[in-house]
């Protein structure tokens, strides 16, 4: 009795439906010369379609990426019949079709989510953060290079490839540094795919969410901040350059209302918001399109007052003469050396500062800290916020008062006795 089987797989086009001169094509399988033909869903020009060779002609990324999804369905099939065939089941050309598309509701690749996820942002994300992404699709695709393969097949996408994808990325020394790449960044990166794949997941591309167990961990990594002799340095200092004042002055700006660089570039006359008392600034944070309402502090409005007239802000329409992010965080370097200052100056640290020195070390109630910084998480503001040692030390002060007077008393009832 015959009891082994032949397999093959070919692929062909449908030229008799061929629409606007572009077929479908198929992979047909043969399972002793029984054929079955499974639709790929995908379109090729029939002039650029090699029917000796069964691929799409040329060198464009198009057909590249065209013939590389063949050659991955027809590497799937193929892993279908040795599945069954591992089973001891009965090989037919319906069952492998069966095994075939129940495993793959949906033929999306890797690639094409990374495509779709491009486009869907564009309008949706501020610049920095589609930057982000785009860096992050760089490192998967470096990822599947290291693999051997261009692509993968999302519902190839496992704890494995997550686990194999970290250890790239610890490993990994990015161009010009000494280091490897943080455990922070690399969390980072999983945490935008992780995004991705999520997407894909919800619009039903891919059935199983291969992060179910996975867990994303971040070390607690200390934000540094001015102290008050810090920020007092930087704001009485004289300075002989004027492209440094003017750095200084928007640093001490966001000292002093907690708004980020990128809200502090958009800010014009009309987010100048006045009551019977007092000037307020009335914006939204661009990286959570969250309201802010902030009431300005006398230093912040003197320094809005001593650029009003200025020529920057004459023709820019801006509240403050900024400059790009960049330069501005090389000044600041400049700025902290003459002023003496050791920590790694940045503009960010400004909210840091404002949070920390400014806000909570004087009295603020986090909660207030978290609404000016426009937080939607108080999580949030407290990674930012943190008790500085003196107020550590006046808070025991306190303490130790109150125990001394409850222990006078205590002294005192036992002498009455």
């Amino acid at each position: 009795m015959r009891t082994s089987k032949t397999f093959s797989i070919q692929f062909w086009m449908d030229q008799k439906k061929a629409i606007n001169g572009e077929g479908l094509i198929y992979a047909r399988v043969t399972v002793d010369q029984k054929r079955l033909s499974i639709s790929l869903k995908r379109k090729v020009s029939i002039k650029l379609w090699d029917s000796k060779n069964k691929k799409v002609l040329g060198n464009s990324k198009e057909a590249k990426e065209i013939n590389q999804y063949f050659e991955l369905a027809k590497s799937q099939l193929f892993q279908s019949y040795q599945e069954l065939k591992g089973r001891g089941e009965v090989l037919t050309t319906d069952l492998i079709k069966s095994h075939f598309l129940q495993e793959n509701q949906s033929t999306a690749t890797l690639q094409e989510l990374l495509k779709y996820h491009k486009e869907k942002i564009q309008n949706t994300l501020t610049k920095g953060t589609i930057k982000n992404f785009g860096v992050t699709e760089n490192y998967i695709n470096r990822f599947l290079m290291s693999m051997k393969i261009k692509d993968i097949l999302l519902s190839k996408l496992n704890y494995k490839f997550l686990c194999d994808f970290e250890s790239y990325l610890s490993g990994y020394y990015p161009k010009g540094h000494p280091k490897a790449m943080s455990h922070n960044t690399v969390m980072k990166h999983i945490q935008r795919l992780r995004k991705m794949v999520t997407l894909a997941y919800h619009m039903e591309w891919v059935e199983n969410d291969p992060f179910r167990r996975w867990k994303t961990t971040f070390s607690k990594k200390e934000r540094e901040f001015l102290s008050d002799n810090e920020l007092s340095n930087i704001a009485t200092h004289r300075f002989r350059i004027e492209r440094l004042e003017r750095v200084r002055d928007v640093f001490l700006f966001s000292c002093y209302t907690g708004i980020s660089f990128v809200d502090i570039e958009n800010l014009t006359p009309k987010n100048i918001w006045r009551d019977e008392s007092k000037k307020w600034i009335v914006t939204h944070r661009q990286k959570t399109n969250t309201k802010v309402k902030i009431p300005l502090l006398q230093t912040a409005e003197l320094i809005l007052q001593k650029y009003a007239n200025h020529p920057v802000t004459q023709v820019s329409g801006s509240l403050l003469p900024t400059i790009t992010n960049e330069k501005t965080n090389m000044y600041l370097k400049e700025i902290a050396e003459v002023c003496g200052i050791q920590k790694n100056l940045t503009f960010h640290m400004a909210r840091h500062t404002f949070a920390t020195t400014v806000a909570l070390s004087n009295g603020m109630p986090i909660e207030t800290v978290s609404k000016i910084l426009g937080h939607t998480k108080i999580a949030t503001t407290q990674i930012y916020a943190r008790v500085l040692d003196k107020k550590v030390e006046k808070d025991m002060d306190t303490l130790q008062e109150i125990l001394k007077q409850k222990e006078l008393e205590r002294l005192k009832k036992s002498s009455n006795k």
